[in-house]
């Protein structure tokens, strides 16, 4: 079968490789949509030395396909339903994955595939979303306006949140920002973000932060924006290993600062069944934040698209052949 293959820091090749072998307990799936989000330009480009090359099939890990076969005593899929496979592993950029059968979720039908797609990372911010404090009432900053920091907006309105403010420096992607629960927008290449953020909620820096965003200027621009006693939640995949950090300030501003990976590890995959049954009901939007659709034999193009924030990209979809 053919699959991406990061063979070294900001290079990858489509490789032929050996179809995955059953194993008891698995499901084999063959893909048919991927799409992209900031985990893989991490992988592609600021991963550590040492994990380079990576194994066949990095860096996919938001797929959806049709069961090809099934090795799992007592399990309700079935060959030929539609699926979506979790693969904390990032190895599902191939034409088919093997994953256990506790990562797999059945589709539910009549809606589009692409959007269902989605529910992977949805997902991720519903699971990231249980560390947050009380948010009731309060003012929250989301930095980063990808589909990881809308996803954010619109579970922190959910949430009770007061305020959404919305930050990013590129103007198109706050036009989704309201859209998807924000109150307020800043682009903070044209604006001061700290003074922005006082003219919203007058006078006082924000109660809760989420970096979505992953760069390391967000990192430590996380610590500007948070008032003394705060919380910020960074959950944006940082694009270095190592790098100047603010601790100072962090220190003097007696915050709460937490990270959070690693969704698949949740017991029956709750926030991903959540995020599922809230894009087939309609109550999650979907559509708006798909922006871009390639061909998986160009899906280095589309690699460098979303690294670059080329063409207004936001969500990109790989398709697999038929």
């Amino acid at each position: 079968m053919k699959a991406i293959q990061v063979i070294a820091r900001g290079h990858a090749e489509i490789v032929d490789i050996p179809k995955p072998e059953m194993r008891p307990g698995h499901v084999l799936v063959r893909t048919s949509l991927l799409s992209l989000c900031g985990s893989d330009v991490q992988m592609l480009h600021f991963a550590a030395d040492e994990s380079y090359p990576f194994p066949p099939g990095t860096t996919g890990h938001e797929m959806v396909g049709v069961v090809e076969a099934i090795d799992a005593d007592g399990s309700d899929i079935a060959v030929g339903d539609e699926v979506l496979a979790l693969a904390p592993g990032h190895r599902a950029m191939a034409e088919y994955y093997l994953a256990p059968v506790e990562h797999v979720l059945p589709l539910p039908a009549g809606v589009l595939l692409e959007q269902l797609l989605q529910a992977q990372q949805f997902g991720t911010v519903l699971y990231a979303s249980q560390r947050l404090p009380n948010i009731i009432g309060k003012s929250v900053v989301v930095i980063g306006q990808g589909s990881a920091g809308l996803w954010f907006n619109y579970q922190l309105k959910r949430m009770g949140a007061l305020q959404v403010i919305a930050l990013d420096l590129e103007p198109f992607r706050l036009e989704l920002s309201e859209r998807y629960g924000a109150t307020h927008t800043v682009c903070n290449s044209l604006h001061d973000p700290m003074e922005a953020i006082r003219k919203i909620t007058g006078g006082e820096l924000a109660e809760v932060v989420v970096e979505a965003a992953g760069e390391v200027e967000s990192i430590n621009l996380a610590i500007d924006l948070v008032c003394k006693g705060g919380d910020i939640l960074y959950f944006g995949y940082p694009r270095a290993q190592t790098f100047a950090f603010n601790f100072d300030r962090l220190f003097l501003k007696c915050c709460r600062a937490t990270t959070i990976v690693g969704a698949a590890v949740e017991e029956n995959q709750t926030s991903t069944r959540i995020a599922l049954d809230l894009i087939a009901s309609g109550e999650a939007e979907v559509a708006p934040l798909i922006t871009h659709r390639f061909a998986f034999a160009d899906v280095l193009d589309a690699y460098e698209m979303l690294r670059t924030r080329q063409d207004g990209a936001v969500k990109i979809v790989i398709e697999m052949p038929a």
